[in-house]
């Protein structure tokens, strides 16, 4: 028995927590979760608490009981999956505080154990991976697997990043064996977008700029583009991954404005540069290939800062090859 299943078994409330601005991973994984709490303990009482998850994971069985508000209520056991430091959760947080035991299931190199019961496993390709091996297998059903499949595909950009291991590759088609209509998950959570996503992606391609002779790019956009076009921060997935698809890029930054000289910066790599090393020296976090922080100043000071260690380390990468 996991040390999941243990502390599922001896809670009569459960709170369920992911990061701010869930992705796929986040959703799929809180989600999956919620289901496989729910049918191991059917007499507990289980929540799961995210702000702005993205419509498109609508598909998602329980996205409906999804709670974006902060209550006084106290849980016998919270349960935080991918994030890596508590402030991530938000207004969450005080479940958190208030729980009577917690754990944290994930898999960012940064996290910092901060749960009363850690399991992070840092090569993993997801939570969702990692998820997975927590739970009864006999527990999970179709809708579960749709859930845990969904945040595997997210987090391995459907297979395609480093992150993807032969463990992921199996696992992917246990849950495939379920009868989940995978091609629908992917099609739908992954590659669809509404056209004025389609749009702010045109925009920001077309604004890209490259430098350090090419091998890194970066763009922006600022908050007057997304009123002008009417989005929000969830309308931008997937630009920095479009940037760091192009021929000769090693490392690819996007940012959004979210306050006057205040960016959400993400960063993509993809074979020499370690973006989590950067993204926690300015306070943020994610992966070797994938990471993220949030910075201040003008565009030309958050590029400057950032591109002074990605040449650091390409410099190194270029001496040790």
């Amino acid at each position: 028995m996991t040390k999941l299943d243990q502390m599922l078994d001896t809670a009569a409330s459960i709170v369920i927590l992911g990061h701010v601005n869930p992705d796929g991973d986040c959703a799929g994984s809180c989600l999956a979760m919620y289901r496989y709490a729910k049918k191991r303990r059917e007499a507990a009482d289980v929540s799961v608490r995210l702000k702005n998850v993205p419509e498109k994971f609508s598909y998602l069985d329980g996205y409906d009981r999804i709670q974006d508000t902060v209550g006084d209520e106290v849980f016998d056991l919270c349960i935080c999956l991918d994030c890596s430091d508590r402030e991530r959760l938000g207004e969450f947080e005080v479940y958190l505080e208030r729980a009577g035991a917690s754990i944290c299931v994930d898999h960012h190199v940064t996290n910092r154990g901060y749960a009363g019961e850690n399991v992070v496993v840092p090569g993993a390709s997801s939570t969702a991976e990692v998820l997975y091996g927590q739970l009864d297998k006999a527990l999970i059903d179709r809708e579960t697997a749709a859930c845990l499949y969904t945040g595997i595909i997210h987090d391995t950009g459907v297979f395609r990043y480093s992150c993807t291991s032969a463990k992921t590759m199996e696992i992917a088609g246990k849950l495939m064996e379920t009868g989940i209509d995978f091609t629908r998950i992917i099609d739908e959570s992954f590659f669809r977008k509404t056209y004025l996503q389609s749009q702010i992606l045109g925009r920001a391609l077309m604004e890209c700029i490259r430098f350090s002779e090419g091998q890194c790019i970066f763009t922006v956009v600022k908050s007057q583009d997304m009123e002008f076009y009417g989005v929000g921060p969830k309308d931008l997935d997937g630009i920095v991954d479009q940037l760091r698809t192009i021929d000769g890029v090693e490392c690819a930054i996007f940012m959004y404005e979210m306050d006057t000289h205040v960016y959400k910066v993400s960063m993509r790599s993809n074979r020499v540069v370690d973006v989590s090393r950067i993204a926690a020296y300015f306070g943020g976090g994610g992966h070797v290939r994938a990471a993220g922080c949030t910075m201040s100043g003008s565009i030309h000071d958050v590029v400057n800062n950032l591109s002074g260690h990605i040449e650091k380390q390409l410099l190194a990468g270029s001496e040790n090859d």
